[in-house]
């Protein structure tokens, strides 16, 4: 089976590592994955990088005509029968592909809980979404996506790429004292991964635990805001901004606890590798968050929002060494026995084959 992964995103997120883990896991499956990407972006470098298929496709913006001709005519070049869509944008150039002559499948996945726009998109011509948790299924079946069109498929973490990775000094590389606690936070500098808040909630910390530090891993629109904000409050020394990394599995293990503060999130595959990593956690109840952390099981969860109640709860893990170390075991448990990216490849890989009507033993043969 030849499927096109389509992913219109120039910058490097948690969707682009799940598009890689389910291309390797396919092609260990004996299928063959095309993955569509923009010329340059970090995922057409990791996947020439892996050997994997990719075409670069400079796609500009959702209703670009060329982009969406140049998919059709490589679906048929190519005998794709699945065009799996990993971006918004990729889902209305996949339907514009087979408006333009292109007979594949359509398969678009959700990974957010925003409110859905343009609901156009969302019609019969989708034959399946895959919503990354209930809470996204939950949005979807609101704007009159029918159940039956929708599977729930979580983003899954290979838990040996994170033990493999090299450690990273976060203590020297960012001239900290052995002393100083590190609480780490990885996203995307955008409104809903509420890095505001976290950065509101560092003076409360700091006002019982001086030797707090904050290192916020990641770029976007909002960077200024943030900095600027840190400055405001008199943090800019105890908040450190290193911006995108492309080795956030090794500054993982510099870490002592990781914090998610996003008011809108699908499920968060920055939750899944800090659990990977056997970090503690804490973080909202935004989305799917709570379908993936268990409050006081494997995890600490707050309000979205509420800066005071993730200064409490930050501060509870670091006062608290044996309760931080049971939540970082039972993440990593957690994440094994649950949200493994083999686990979400097998999930993708029979709806594949459900929505192709194809027998997965026939297939095989």
């Amino acid at each position: 089976m030849t499927t096109l992964q389509i992913d219109t995103e120039p910058t490097w997120r948690g969707g682009e590592q799940q598009v890689m883990y389910l291309a390797h896991g396919l092609r260990a499956a004996g299928q063959r994955p095309i993955i569509v990407a923009q010329p340059g972006s970090p995922l057409l470098k990791a996947a020439q990088e892996a050997a994997i298929e990719v075409r670069p496709l400079r796609m500009r913006g959702e209703i670009d005509l060329n982009a969406a001709l140049r998919i059709a005519a490589l679906a048929r070049r190519e005998e794709a029968s699945i065009l799996h869509a990993h971006t918004s944008r990729a889902h209305t150039l996949a339907l514009l592909a087979c408006r333009l002559g292109c007979r594949a499948r359509v398969i678009v996945a959700r990974r957010v809980d925003f409110p859905v726009r343009g609901r156009w998109k969302y019609g019969k011509a989708v034959d399946r979404f895959i919503a990354v948790s209930d809470a996204v299924k939950a949005v979807l079946e609101r704007c009159g996506v029918g159940t039956g069109r929708i599977a729930v498929v979580p983003d899954g973490v290979d838990v040996s790429r994170i033990d493999a990775a090299a450690p990273v000094d976060c203590h020297k590389e960012f001239g900290l004292d052995p002393s100083h606690v590190i609480v780490g936070n990885v996203a995307h500098m955008a409104d809903h991964k509420g890095q505001r808040y976290l950065i509101d909630a560092v003076p409360q910390v700091l006002a019982t635990h001086p030797e707090a530090r904050f290192i916020v891993v990641g770029s976007g629109e909002l960077w200024d805001a943030l900095t600027s904000q840190a400055k405001r409050l008199g943090v800019e020394r105890q908040v450190i901004f290193p911006g995108f990394r492309s080795d956030v599995p090794g500054l993982l293990k510099s870490f002592d606890l990781f914090v998610m503060a996003s008011h809108l999130e699908g499920l968060c595959s920055s939750l899944l590798d800090a659990m990977a990593a056997r970090l503690p956690v804490v973080a909202t109840t935004a989305g799917g968050i709570p379908e993936l952390i268990e409050h006081e099981q494997n995890g600490l969860l707050v309000p979205p929002k509420d800066p005071a109640a993730l200064a409490a709860a930050i501060t509870r893990l670091i006062e608290n060494r044996a309760l931080a170390a049971r939540l970082a075991a039972e993440g990593r448990r957690t994440v094994e026995e649950r949200f493994s990216a083999k686990r979400m490849v097998e999930a993708t890989l029979a709806i594949y084959q459900a929505v192709l009507g194809v027998d997965a033993a026939e297939e095989q043969r």
